[in-house]
This record gives structure tokens, sequence and C-alpha cells, in this order.
């Protein structure tokens, strides 16, 4: 992606330099520990990794996101984010500050000892949850996940409308959709519907909306993208499709990306680059996530990703 200026392009559509608005989502990830080591993952998560957000640093963040009135959101993330030991403290006390709370879930790991009792704790802290399912078939979401991912996610996802998830009002479970390869999502709408129809008539599944995310070139993607001669290619592809609509709606504008060691960043993809917020800063740093407004943003090559196309955010398409 180095070859391709994303200021550049900027520029060239007659669009300023990105800054951000107002913080209303603080994207907190609690490190890169998970059940499962997807291809596609841009944290390069796995069971065999440490890196985990340690109690000082949750309640350090609890605290700006208290001094942060802005912030409507809170969205914990990963690796599995249940998995961290803090992943509890989190989720209660932003609820208790009144914050809408997102949970950034694998959907296998409600099956690993020790959090088989989750399901009701979100429940009860109305938390959403927003699944990965990268498609309705098992070949697929075995390919892309790993052997028998996809029958225990159909386990979960029953479970959770069990409890009222993607069928009672204020229990939201939104899924996500990543292609399997190097190729831009197809339209959102249309595959909700095929995701609707599918999950619904072939296992009586329901859920509230589907986001289309595109895989960006980072990480363990970047190196499938390597290592199968796809790199350049797929890098091109994101240039090409530049989408200058989306640009006021990236998600950078509005959001501040918290590190599991307590680093502040535009996005959890800078996040992983190591491309901080300028100057370095940390939790500690500041005294509310107020003082990163208005603040320039960060950006690199594969801000592409973000722009190609109808545009990709965590929330799914932009324009």
């Amino acid at each position: 992606m180095s070859t391709f200026s994303f200021a550049a392009k900027l520029q060239e559509a007659g669009l300023p330099v990105l800054a951000r608005n107002r913080v209303t989502t603080i994207q907190v990830n609690v490190g890169k520990v998970c059940n499962q080591a997807c291809q596609h993952c841009h944290v390069d998560a796995g069971p065999k990794r440490t890196e985990s957000m340690q109690r000082e640093i949750a309640e350090r963040v609890l605290h700006l996101i208290r001094q942060t009135p802005g912030a409507a959101a809170i969205d914990i993330t990963g690796g599995a984010p249940e998995l961290n030991p803090n992943f509890r403290l989190l989720v209660a006390e932003s609820h208790a500050a009144a914050k809408h709370v997102i949970d950034r879930c694998n959907l296998t790991v409600l099956l690993e000892p020790g959090v088989r009792d989750l399901p009701e704790f979100l429940a009860a802290n109305k938390v959403e949850i927003i699944a990965s399912l990268p498609c309705y078939t098992r070949d697929n979401v075995d390919k892309q996940r790993g052997r028998g991912v996809f029958d225990k996610s159909i386990e979960v996802l029953r479970l959770l409308n069990g409890i009222g998830y993607g069928i009672s009002a204020g229990l939201v479970l939104n899924l996500v959709y990543n292609p399997l390869g190097a190729v831009l999502p197809p339209p959102q709408q249309a595959l909700e519907a095929d995701y609707q129809r599918r999950l619904t008539e072939d296992f009586g599944i329901r859920f509230n909306q589907l986001f289309t995310i595109t895989n960006m070139p980072i990480s363990r993607f970047a190196d499938f993208l390597e290592r199968t001669g796809q790199l350049e290619s797929y890098s091109k592809l994101l240039y090409d499709a530049f989408n200058p609509a989306t640009v006021n709606q990236l998600m950078c504008r509005s959001l501040i990306s918290v590190s599991w060691d307590g680093y502040l960043y535009d996005c959890d993809f800078n996040q992983m680059l190591g491309i901080p917020v300028p100057g370095r800063p940390t939790v500690w740093d500041i005294d509310s996530f107020e003082a990163l407004e208005n603040r320039r943003i960060a950006t690199a090559g594969h801000c592409f990703g973000c722009t190609a196309g109808a545009g990709s955010s965590c929330g799914g398409t932009l324009a």
C-alpha cells in the first residue's frame, strides 16, 4: 500500500485533511488473546497471544469515559474481548454510566469454559452484540475460521435468540460479513436479505442487521496476500475504488481507539500498524477523550480500505 498516498488522494478530490469531530465512540481493544486464529484477522489474534489489558488500564479508561459525556458508545473488541479478566468490569461500569455498550464477539468464545454465563450478563446490561459470521454456509465459514466454527456459531446464535437477542427490543444482535478473498464486499442490503432468508429457513435464526466490512491489507490478511501474490493488485483495487462520498462518514471522525496497553489511536487499524495519535499519548496523558477532538487524523495507504466502493467501517457500509 506504500505506493498509494491517501493524503494525496484526498487533495486530488478537493477534500481537506482528515480531522476528528466530536468523540462519540470509544473503542477499547482489550488485547489479542482469542480462542480462534482467523486468516483474515487484522489483529493477528489467537490462542497463543498474551497481550491483555490490565486492571489499572481498564479503570483509567472507565474514568475517562465518565469524563467524556459526548461519548455515547463504548465498543469493546479484541481478540476475543470476553476472555479479558476486566471485560465484565468494562461492560458493567460503562452501562452504569448510561453508555451504550457493544461487544464484538466471534460467537464461539461463548462456549468456552468460564464464560458460559456471559449471554445472560450481556442481556442484563443491554449490550449490543456484533458477531462475526462470514457466510451462512458451513464450508465458507470453516474455510476462513477453522473446522467446526460454523456449527458452534449456529449453536451460539440459537442460544442468543433463546434469551431474546435479535428478537426482543433492546437486545440487538448484528452480524458481520468479511469477504473470503481479495475482493470488495457485495452490496450490504442485498446480502443482508440473503442472510436473513437462509439463516431463518435453514436454522430458525433471527438477527437485526448485517454489516459488510472490507478486509484490510494488514497483519495476517496482508501476509496471505503477499504469499499468494495478490498484495499489489488488492491495494490497487482499493485505490481505484476510492469513493469521496464516504470520507465524511469515516469512523475515525468520531471514534478513539484505546489499545490494551493504554495508548491512543485514531482507529483499530492504525493501532495494529503502530500508527498512534500524533504525540503518542496514553490514557494517562489526557483528562477526557474530548482532548482528542478537532485533531488531525493519522492516515496511510490502508485507509483506502475504508473508502473503497460503498465504504467500510465497524458499522458496515458508509455510502
